[in-house]
């Protein structure tokens, strides 16, 4: 039997992929499967569906990678049991989706397979052992700024000008965000990683980090599809501040083409000038 769900659907209505996404919660909906949450009046009146989320699952149905429906839900503290991209999951089958605005009949069907799809599979939450291959550094370049000390790894590391890490074993890598980041960040209190099984490109979204102090998403500096995500920040997302390189690592990405990506990274040496020129910037 399945399980009925808290179902929140992105509200985009600009683009078919909202429309879509709309679409498959009414599907869900319709089947008995699931109990659509409005967007805009959980942000308004969260205790308008207190009850609702209490007693289901949440999943949540993004149109694009823009992921504004995952971003209201982090925002309120809410975990996502299963989530879906409608424009990820038309890429997977190869459903061309058109400039209009109206579902024509092949679209309400891909979104009716969607749905089907979703409730019966999840969407990539299977759980996938992450590689014992990667190890902490041991050896760090130091830029020290006030009274800040912002460590890089000095060896085996690669880095983007967005402050995200790559350490590359074989095929496969594993990615983070930095000791500057981090810091910058401050006390970080929730972190969602992007789901196991998205391909993602080179400075795509892989993760959304909350503090106190903002909300911003950590870009992957690879391409690749995601393989395996830490889910002990899901408990324990203040590991990313404690251990950024090492217990807070965030993801595993099959590689793409690392030769390609690293046209565009930084070695620990130019990443330590852009972090010596932020942390001028930002003082």
């Amino acid at each position: 039997m399945q399980s009925s769900f808290a179902v929140l659907p992105c509200n985009g209505l600009d683009k078919l992929a909202g429309v879509l996404a709309r679409e498959i919660a009414l599907v869900i909906a319709q089947d008995e499967a699931g109990e659509i949450i409005c967007p805009v009046l959980l942000n308004a009146v969260k205790g308008r569906y207190e009850k609702t989320l209490s007693e289901h699952p949440l999943m949540v149905i993004d149109g694009c990678g823009t992921r504004c429906a995952s971003k209201l839900a982090a925002e309120l503290g809410l975990k996502a049991a299963r989530k879906a991209i409608v424009t990820e999951l038309a890429k997977e089958i190869g459903h061309a989706l058109a400039d209009s605005l109206v579902a024509n009949a092949s679209d309400l069907e891909f979104a009716r397979d969607c749905a089907g799809s979703i409730l019966q599979d999840g969407v990539s939450e299977a759980v996938v052992e992450p590689s014992d291959e990667f190890e902490p550094p041991t050896e760090f370049v130091t830029v020290t700024h006030d009274k800040y000390v912002f460590r890089i790894p000095a060896e085996g590391y690669f880095f983007s000008e967005n402050d995200c890490w790559v350490c590359v074993r074989g095929s496969r890598a594993r990615v983070g965000v930095t000791d500057y980041m981090q810091q910058n960040t401050t006390d970080i209190t929730y972190f969602e990683p992007a789901e196991v099984g998205r391909r993602i490109e080179q400075f795509d979204e892989i993760g959304l980090m909350e503090s106190a102090k903002t909300t911003l998403d950590m870009l992957s500096p690879v391409t690749g599809k995601v393989v395996a995500v830490n889910r002990a920040l899901a408990d324990n997302p203040e590991l990313i501040n404690e251990d950024p390189y090492g217990r807070g690592w965030v993801a595993e990405v099959e590689l793409a083409d690392f030769e390609a990506d690293r046209e565009l990274l930084l070695d620990s040496a130019a990443y330590a000038k852009i972090v010596q020129k932020k942390a001028a910037e930002n003082s």
